[in-house]
């Protein structure tokens, strides 16, 4: 069995896992950053909008009465006991000593002196508090006539809040990249299972075996992907057995009649050396190589018709008209062998093709017709719909082909036995198919009880 090595760190897989990691991780942050900025950034916020309205009501309580009042308003919020373990308050008098409050140490007041006294400054800082350090949100107040008012909230709720926000996100952040890196792991693995069945198909078809085909599952891009290229693998397959097929026909079929040619030409010379004997030869010998010529340029027809060479001038053309056409054509022919021809071809009947491959399709289908059925037999043209496709079918009523024959006979240089003592080289059919199939259709042999309707079926011009 092939095996086939890793894609490389350069792949397009590797890439795309990569950018597929990058992509989560920062999806991640994202996240996370919008999370906590919603969550600890929002309580923040609270809590400072909570200490300056609580210090604006302690100054609005007070207003230009004595500073006692304060100093009581101060002790009553200490001693209320409502959310007095969070609560932090604290006066000083004109020279920083405390007057009340619960808190042991506190920020330097040095630069509240000099800060805008319209915006007194919001600060975070470790204080002790109830004979411990804590971390608390301070509101620094400078007091009309000398003396700061601190009020503030203890932060160690939050502080831990905060902490288990982070191990969640940490967590979070943790198991979701794990998921990423499995996910371009998975991604990864996917891609090269998908490409790896395909470069496995290539390396068997490249050793010379044009059987294998990639396994299709599924209707994703790579199924649609792989469909195509198993068509494109049976028509490959297709062209070289047709390829092998002519080859081994050509060395058969063409040695008879060189063989032939060497052989009157070496009679000639020998026997007959004589001016009319010798011109008699070569006479004779021309005739045989001009078959041989013929026989190339329909060999050559074929291949250029499965090529595809001449899509390129395909126009909208009316295939009752080209019916019409050839019928006319050969009315002429098949009243001196002795056979009646009818043309039944409706007008308005449009396909997209060559015009000229059309017809010579259609004339070999006729010629065939009129050779085979025999003397005495009656041959119909008909031009129409059949299954929603365009058609045009030559139907005779002499021996036809048996069952077992028909899909062989579309074969180059196959021939029934029955014809063989017949002119001939057993190209027409294989014509006929290889330009319906450049076409976009097909020929079908059907039996005609009695006879064989020979249906050139193409796909309708919309």
């Amino acid at each position: 069995m092939l095996k086939l090595p890793s894609l490389p760190a350069s792949s397009i897989a590797a890439k795309l896992v990569l950018g597929y990691g990058l992509l989560g991780t920062a999806s991640i942050v994202l996240v996370s950053a919008v999370f906590y900025t919603g969550t600890v950034g929002v309580l923040d916020r609270d809590i400072d909008g909570k200490i300056v309205a609580q210090s604006d009501r302690l100054i609005e309580h007070a207003g230009r009465r004595h500073r006692g009042v304060l100093l009581a308003e101060v002790r009553r919020q200490l001693d209320d006991g409502i959310d007095s373990d969070r609560e932090i308050f604290q006066l000083l008098d004109a020279a920083g000593a405390p007057v009340a409050g619960n808190l042991g140490t506190w920020p330097a007041v040095d630069a509240v002196a000099a800060a805008d006294a319209d915006t007194p400054p919001l600060v975070s800082a470790v204080v002790t508090r109830n004979g411990r350090p804590t971390t608390a949100r301070l509101y620094l107040r400078p007091l009309d006539g000398g003396g700061v008012l601190i009020v503030g909230r203890d932060l160690s709720e939050q502080e831990e809040v905060r902490d288990v926000i982070w191990r969640a996100l940490l967590a979070g952040a943790g198991v979701s990249l794990l998921l990423t890196v499995a996910g371009a792991l998975l991604f990864r693995r996917t891609i090269e299972s998908r490409l790896g069945a395909i470069r496995r198909t290539a390396a068997q078809i490249e050793t010379g075996d044009l059987s294998p085909r990639v396994p299709v599952s599924g209707n994703d891009e790579f199924a649609l992907l792989n469909r195509d290229i198993n068509r494109m693998l049976d028509r490959i397959e297709l062209l070289m057995e047709g390829v092998r097929h002519v080859s081994n026909a050509i060395a058969h079929d063409l040695r008879t009649p060189l063989s032939r040619v060497r052989s009157k030409l070496d009679d000639a010379l020998r026997h007959q050396a004589t001016v009319p004997g010798l011109s008699g030869a070569a006479h004779a010998a021309i005739d045989d190589i001009d078959d041989l010529i013929r026989l190339f340029e329909r060999l050559l027809q074929i291949a250029e018709a499965e090529s595809g060479m001449r899509a390129r001038l395909f126009e909208r053309l009316d295939l009752g008209h080209v019916a019409a056409d050839i019928g006319e054509m050969y009315e002429a022919s098949a009243e001196d062998s002795g056979v009646t021809l009818t043309v039944d071809a409706p007008e308005h009947l449009y396909v997209d093709g060559d015009r000229n491959l059309l017809a010579s399709a259609v004339a070999s289908l006729l010629d065939n017709a009129i050779k085979y059925a025999g003397q005495g037999a009656a041959i119909r043209v008909r031009a129409g719909l059949y299954h929603g496709q365009a058609s045009i079918a030559v139907h005779d009523n002499g021996p036809g082909i048996p069952e077992t024959e028909r899909g062989k006979v579309t074969q180059r240089f196959y021939r029934l036995d029955d014809s063989r003592h017949m002119p001939g080289n057993g190209l027409g059919l294989a014509i006929v198919s290889a330009t319906a199939m450049s076409h976009g259709g097909s020929l079908v042999l059907e039996d005609g009880a009695p006879g064989l309707v020979a249906r050139i079926l193409l796909p309708v011009a919309l």
